[in-house]
């Protein structure tokens, strides 16, 4: 869809003013999703997240066609990693030979995570493109496979918690700091994409500093909780879950 529009934009165009389109794929991993072979010119990954794995280190990559390259490389001149790209490239991929090992387990647990947050009381609603009540779960299904065709919806999910907007709130203060104090197999941090289960609190952590109107029009919802599920037993997930839900 994406890649159509900008089509049909750049028809009009001269060369040098023509679209480009851009995919954060970070959520999704080389490993459930290619937005190059949807027509996307470039893609970018945070290195620290599935492709590294092991969250031991920070780093980006951009991959797109070679008539770019020059930009490319004069803004990494100005902009920069701190060591050398040789050096930074053998660090920061060093988990890639075992991404679809991880994510195969990964997604397999948020499915079962999924689920059982589906059915609690004190859920809502729970957004994970696996389920069959996904939004966007179509669209999901044609694009999101892994390198042998098969749906691979990733380790990434959202659920939001029951009441107003301040009950909710409130409710999502609870549990992510009971788990800060007392889980045993989930972690409170705003990362993603690492071998270990992370939740954290959007409205009072990564998206803090965005007024709250704004928050809800982007779908960032005062009672919603973020899950970047990881290799434990989803045994002992859904356990912590349990208890820090239970203060809801």
């Amino acid at each position: 869809m994406v890649a159509r529009v900008v089509a049909e934009v750049n028809a009009t165009r001269p060369a040098d003013q023509r679209v480009v389109s851009i995919v954060d794929n970070t959520f999704a991993s080389p490993f459930g999703q290619r937005p190059l072979t949807h027509g996307i010119d470039f893609v970018v990954h945070s290195l620290t997240k599935h492709i590294g794995g092991f969250g031991t280190n920070m780093g980006g990559v951009v991959i797109g066609p070679r008539r770019a390259e020059t930009d490319l490389l004069l803004y990494r001149k100005d902009f920069g990693g701190s060591i050398a790209p040789d050096t930074a490239w053998h660090v920061s991929v060093y988990g890639l030979p075992t991404l679809p090992h991880r994510l195969e387990v990964q997604q397999r647990n948020a499915a079962l995570v999924a689920d059982y947050l589906a059915e609690h009381p004190a859920v809502a609603q729970v957004w994970y493109p696996g389920r069959a009540d996904f939004p966007q779960r179509a669209l999901a299904e044609r694009q999101m496979r892994d390198y042998d065709g098969n749906f691979a919806p990733g380790s990434m999910l959202f659920f939001s918690l029951r009441g107003s907007l301040q009950e909710s709130y409130e409710a999502a203060m609870r549990v992510s700091n009971h788990i800060a104090a007392h889980a045993l197999s989930v972690t409170l941090a705003v990362s993603l994409g690492q071998i270990k289960t992370l939740i954290e609190h959007p409205a009072s952590m990564t998206h803090s500093a965005i007024a709250p109107e704004v928050q809800m029009q982007g779908g960032i919802l005062p009672g919603g909780l973020r899950l970047s599920i990881g290799l434990e037993d989803p045994r002992d997930i859904i356990a912590d879950l349990e208890r820090a839900l239970a203060l809801a």
